[in-house]
């Protein structure tokens, strides 16, 4: 294995192969959702290293609009911290977020987003909208794109295809 010209964080690993890491464990999350026939997207939340909070889609089987990746592991780590501000946590999620779930990661304090594939026809922070740099807003969420999206972007085109044919 090649040493990475970046030195390690706190956990230990390059922030490069951090994202990684967590990266794939959202696409896990995200297997989970599949094989409950939801969209697979997957979201993971993690603080200093520990998962705090983590999800994937579940707007069908529960019923619920709001039930997105991101806002199941919004609610996840707050349950687990007994608080709703996740000030510092990383949220890693396979695809773009919506706008919905943008604005609960502001409310939230979600202090850096890591995403996989681009969502083109609804991703609020690169792709059909900017939600995160809207002027007014109180808090900024550093972002990282792109991360496995290829693998991220495969998931859900191999899921869709499935499903129309």
């Amino acid at each position: 294995m090649s040493r990475s010209p970046h030195p390690p964080t706190r956990e230990g690993l390059p922030s490069e192969e951090r994202d990684i890491h967590w990266m794939r464990h959202a696409l896990s999350l995200a297997a989970q959702g599949e094989a409950s026939d939801e969209v697979p997207v997957g979201c993971v939340i993690v603080n200093e290293g520990e998962v705090i909070g983590e999800g994937w889609n579940r707007p069908i089987s529960s019923v619920d609009p709001t039930a997105h990746a991101e806002i199941v592991a919004l609610r996840d780590a707050a349950r687990r911290l007994g608080n709703y501000r996740l000030t510092g946590a990383t949220l890693y999620v396979t695809l773009e977020p919506c706008l919905m779930c943008t604005g609960a990661m502001l409310h939230a304090r979600i202090g850096r987003l890591v995403y996989g594939a681009a969502d083109v026809k609804r991703g609020a922070v690169h792709s059909a909208g900017q939600a995160l740099s809207t002027p007014g807003i109180n808090h900024r969420i550093e972002v990282t794109a792109g991360v496995l999206d290829a693998d991220c972007a495969h998931s859900l085109r191999a899921f869709f295809r499935a499903r129309r044919g």
